[in-house]
């Protein structure tokens, strides 16, 4: 079978916007592209952050209450309409039970005038239901009685289970931001050996940091907690590794997207979904912080619904990216055979071609300023100098004490200098890549 040479497309003109900002200092060029980076925090860490819990309110707070709730839940929509929503249960047993599994928020138990609260579950709104529910529950010379089946150990204020989730993230998150960043040709076998024992790595310092060192839990909890955080960077880690294949070297912002900016404020970690606004209240259900949070106050609090739901969002994450990365790898490679038959580059790649070329020239004008040089293979070789010999230079002297290597000619350093010996100006004589579209 004889083998038919490929025919390439003509090479596009780039246009007027990359011919002016190819025009520019490499190193500008290079930094003008990671300028998108604080333009994303600023506008995700004032939607996700500052948004969200600006705007702390009752949203249908589902309370248990063991009797009739057709009274109360008048005087309730009346106080605080769309507020709080009365769920009648059969007795006080089954809305304790409610409360320290997180299915209700609070319980109100009718034959001792009690509200119950699961305070390890739920921290911050321990602290906001009872002035909300008390004047609404009995007259203000009869208030009901508060009490919390699930305290919080003392000196613990509750946030543990939020931070150790987003240490988590950030472990898996960054370990596959890298990969897919820098480690495109990378097999997938070699990719998952990298995230699975980074994770092993990173989990178990994550460990002997939070519990033997910070005492933040209990040591009992060291081998079990080493394996959920462990399990949870893995998962983690192929999400951001699947769509790396998609997003190239702009895989930071879908990962920190999902994995930090959304989850924080829809996990219920730090406020119950009941208290955030839309659309965080409804992605609840699927970020991957509600998830680790209330496995992790499970385990350390015994409180929440149980692990069930957290292991199959896990396992749900872990599929998704093993199968985008499977679809993805094709599609990266497809492209990139396009891209090579093509000529296509793009603008970071031209930047670092023409920032390389620059690099070059500027350690050959350094070597030359001390009286050296670079061969073709790589020596650094001392310049003759009439007068000189090898033996007399030294490349601790000031230049204009060398013997026989006569006055320095660059009395100040170039790379501070603004006229024609400075970088940018040496830039416009130095040999451009060729622009390929």
């Amino acid at each position: 079978m004889q083998n038919s040479p490929v025919t390439y497309a003509e090479k596009a003109e780039p246009g007027r916007f990359r011919r002016w900002y190819s025009s520019l200092h490499p190193s500008l060029q290079l930094i003008g592209m990671q300028l998108y980076m604080p333009l994303f925090f600023i506008i995700m860490f004032s939607l996700c952050y500052i948004a969200a819990f600006n705007h702390i309110a009752p949203h249908d707070i589902p309370v248990a209450v063991n009797g009739p709730t057709a009274s109360i839940q008048k005087v309730a929509d009346e106080a605080v309409p769309g507020g709080i929503e009365y769920i009648e249960y059969d007795d006080a047993a089954s809305i304790r039970e409610a409360v320290l599994t997180g299915e209700v928020g609070a319980g109100f138990d009718i034959d001792t005038h009690t509200i119950l609260l699961a305070g390890a579950h739920q921290a911050q709104a321990s602290a906001i239901l009872p002035e909300l529910l008390s004047p609404l529950l009995g007259a203000a010379d009869n208030p009901p009685a508060v009490e919390d089946l699930a305290p919080l150990p003392p000196g613990d204020v509750g946030m543990t289970p939020m931070y150790l989730m987003l240490v988590m993230c950030i472990a898996g998150y960054l370990t596959a931001m890298f990969i897919g960043m820098m480690g495109g040709p990378l097999r997938h076998k070699t990719r998952l050996s990298v995230i699975v024992g980074l994770g092993l790595v990173l989990s178990l310092l994550i460990d002997v940091l939070v519990v033997p060192i910070l005492g933040a839990i209990a040591g009992e909890f060291f081998m079990p907690l080493w394996g959920l955080m462990w399990a949870w960077i893995v998962a983690v880690g192929l999400a951001v590794n699947g769509l790396s294949y998609f997003f190239g070297r702009f895989i930071t912002m879908p990962a920190l997207t999902i994995f930090v900016f959304i989850s924080i404020p829809a996990s219920g970690a730090a406020f119950p979904e009941w208290l955030m606004p839309q659309p965080f209240r409804a992605l609840n259900p699927f970020v991957v912080g509600s998830g680790i949070t209330e496995m992790v106050k499970r385990m350390i609090y015994d409180v929440g619904p149980g692990y069930g739901r957290g292991w199959f969002m896990l396992a749900a994450y872990a599929g998704i990216g093993l199968l985008l990365a499977w679809v993805g790898k094709r599609m990266w490679e497809n492209k990139r055979v396009r891209n090579i038959t093509t000529g296509a580059t793009t603008m970071f790649g031209d930047a670092q071609a023409a920032n390389r070329t620059f690099m070059m020239a500027e350690r050959d004008a350094v070597l030359s300023r001390h009286g050296l040089e670079s061969t073709e293979t790589g020596t650094i070789m001392v310049v003759d100098r009439p007068g000189a010999s090898p033996a007399d230079w030294n490349p601790d002297d000031d230049e204009s004490e060398r013997r026989g290597g006569g006055p320095d000619p660059t009395p100040s350093d170039p790379s501070f200098d603004s006229g024609p010996s400075g970088l940018e100006a040496d830039f416009s004589s130095l040999p451009r890549p060729k622009h390929r579209e």
